[in-house]
């Protein structure tokens, strides 16, 4: 037997007469093979005359050769019709020719050149052509995948609100729907027998009553629906949900039975995508359930253990989003029993408290934590922020889950919230004073004369004016404030508070204002337009959180040119820039969107102030410079969701966790 080298050089010697000098030796052969095979280089090219000949192909199969004693065959082929003009001419057309040896065997395979011909170019270049910019954008577009989103929520605005997550199921969603998904939106239909039910006047009954097991029996809920802005809003209702108050209490306290009425908007919100025909039909069990906090992190774990043990959701996947980890739904462990889970599931969600948070000496300390049960079940884990993120994962931050969360390392990250441009845009918004924008910001003086006049402060537009927008409780930073009201009260400011919560930080507030009538006023209560009011009005924002998962009030800040003084944490360390005048920035005015401070002290605040307003006062050029560069960063939901794009993309990647 020849060897099969020798075999394919008289093979390409016998081939073609004419071309017997270009396949003379074997490294031109190779040379040839390599560029034949560069086919991604050629497909752009080949895709016109594939289309316009698409009934007689470029690549032709030798089935047969003769064989002679040089081992040389010469290749035969068969046509159906005389090929046209164009195609003799092609160069590129290709055989697939078979390689045999002495006795009739075949051993190998080659490409080869119809002409049988390869040129001086052909042989030299090994260089792969490389596509344009514009068309690798439009073949990415082309290419993306859309993907069926469920999102689960006790909350999303404006059908209901009371903090971050509100705005962030109200308007993420929206941003992933017009980039081409699917979205759902599944939430509970709170029914307050007040004028506020009228924000669900445009859902419509489903007609689709189902019956869920749990809590030791069968539970009946029905589904509304609205479509709009691209998104299916889907209301859970049941009797549970119609009452006065928050989603989570009223006056008297936390509602007794949250696990009861959150365990129903989890199981709920599995089957919605399995019975309601929303547009026509479902969106099956193929679907990417992106749950958030505790309310609905039972998801995750009915997908693994009740569902895909009969091959139903064998495809789907979830990503758990984290807004407070100090949230965690904890109830008693015999609560277990009413969650409709087989019993062989109780360690997923299983909780013991250490001794010292335990009640008396036989409190063994056993419970069930709905957030446990959706981190070590759920796809991927996000925080709404990357500091935050890294926060939970330690002893201080991740309130009794930092080690499980450590564990699960790896697909845990962070996305910074996005901001309502439609809402929170200076050069629109309805509630404030004048319109203002990042090339003309002579109507924001014209917010804080309006803003004084309205509080009965001395209408001054030289005075820095401080503000704070938030909930009067601990978590942010009331206390610090208190402390340091008398020395910040020593400068030539004004400050306003917006919030209520804490009756004791809400009776303080009345007792400052009467205390310095003529430099400090407190708002109790909460007022959408005063809120924007003193948004635009105020010319820096203090926000000394003790943690921040996201923080969205340093985000309208900067959107309106006023300047946040943060505690350095959580989201407010990802979205803040310390301002650094001696580093080389436009103009040479520096860097930085506004102050951060470390430690949480009194003293380390009063000095980051201190900069703050030294600057207002000494500085104007680089104030306004500062006051620029916030306004133009981008905090949009579009920018959100290509984030969440890119996670849901590695969720399908994976096989499901559970």
């Amino acid at each position: 037997m020849e060897s099969l080298e020798l075999s394919r050089l008289l093979f390409l010697t016998s081939s073609s007469s004419s071309s017997s000098s270009s396949w003379s030796s074997l490294p031109i052969a190779k040379a040839m093979m390599r560029h034949q095979l560069g086919f991604r280089c050629l497909l752009k090219k080949a895709t016109a005359t594939t289309t316009r000949n698409n009934a007689n192909a470029n690549l032709h199969l030798t089935r047969s050769f003769s064989g002679n004693k040089e081992g040389g065959a010469a290749p035969t082929a068969s046509h159906g019709e005389e090929e046209d003009e164009d195609e003799q001419q092609d160069e590129r057309a290709l055989f697939l020719a078979t390689e045999i040896d002495d006795f009739g065997s075949v051993v190998g395979f080659n490409l080869i050149p119809e002409s049988g011909r390869i040129s001086e170019e052909d042989i030299t270049s090994n260089e792969i052509e490389e596509p344009n910019a514009e068309d690798v954008e439009e073949e990415k577009d082309q290419t993306r995948v859309s993907y069926t989103i469920v999102f689960v929520t006790s909350e999303a605005a404006p059908f209901s609100k009371t903090g971050g997550l509100g705005d962030v199921c109200g308007s993420l969603p929206i941003a992933l729907a017009a980039r081409g998904h699917r979205v759902m939106v599944v939430s509970p239909m709170y029914i307050h027998g007040t004028p506020q039910d009228e924000k669900f006047s445009g859902a419509v009954d489903m007609d689709r009553r189902i019956k869920l097991f749990c809590f030791g029996g069968v539970q009946e809920v029905s589904f509304f629906h609205e479509f709009r802005e691209g998104v299916d809003w889907v209301f859970v209702d049941h009797l549970s949900f119609h009452r006065p108050g928050t989603p989570y209490g009223d006056q008297f306290g936390t509602f007794g039975d949250n696990q009861f009425r959150f365990t129903l908007l989890s199981h709920a919100a599995c089957e919605a995508p399995l019975v309601l025909p929303l547009g026509g039909f479902t969106y099956g069990d193929k679907c990417l359930f992106l749950v958030n906090d505790w309310h609905a992190s039972l998801v995750p774990i009915l997908l693994a253990a009740k569902y895909r043990p009969h091959g139903v959701y064998k495809d789907a996947r979830s990503i758990l989003v984290i807004h407070n980890i100090a949230h965690q739904g904890v109830e008693p462990a015999i609560t277990y029993s009413n969650l409709g889970l087989p019993p062989e599931w109780y360690g997923a969600l299983e909780w013991v408290f250490p001794n010292w948070a335990r009640m008396h000496a036989l409190d063994t300390g056993e419970a069930v934590n709905f957030l446990k049960g959706a981190i070590v079940t759920a796809d991927r884990i996000l925080t709404v922020s990357k500091g935050y993120s890294w926060e939970i994962t330690t002893s201080e931050g991740g309130n009794g889950l930092h080690e499980l969360l450590s564990s699960r390392k790896s697909v845990l990250g962070g996305i910074t919230n996005g901001i309502d441009e439609t809402e929170w845009n200076p050069s629109t918004d309805e509630h404030i004073a004048c319109n203002y924008s990042v090339d003309n910001l002579s109507g924001k003086v014209k917010c804080k004369l309006s803003l004084q006049e309205e509080l009965g402060l001395a209408v001054r537009p030289d005075v820095p004016m401080i503000g704070f927008i938030g909930r009067l409780d601990y978590q942010k930073g009331i206390d610090l404030i208190r402390m340091a009201i008398p020395e910040i009260m020593e400068n030539d400011v004004q400050f306003v508070m917006l919030g209520s919560g804490n009756p004791v930080y809400e009776e303080w507030m009345r007792e400052t204002e009467s205390a310095y009538r003529d430099k400090f006023r407190g708002w109790v209560g909460f007022n959408v337009p005063i809120s924007h009011k003193i948004t635009a009005g105020c010319d820096i924002l203090l926000m000394p959180s003790t943690f921040e998962p996201c923080g969205l009030n340093q985000l309208y800040a900067m959107r309106y040119g006023t300047i946040p003084v943060v505690h350095e944490t959580g989201g407010l360390r990802d979205t803040v820039q310390n301002f650094n005048p001696y580093v080389e920035g436009t103009n040479g005015e520096g860097q930085g969107t506004g102050w951060t401070f470390s430690p949480l002290t009194k003293e380390s605040m009063l000095v980051a102030l201190k900069y703050a307003l030294r600057t207002y006062n000494e500085h104007k050029p680089s104030w306004k410079a500062l006051m620029k560069r916030g306004m133009t960063r981008d905090f949009t939901w579009v920018n959100a969701a290509t984030q969440y794009e890119q996670v849901i993309e590695w969720a399908f990647m994976d096989p499901p966790y559970c």
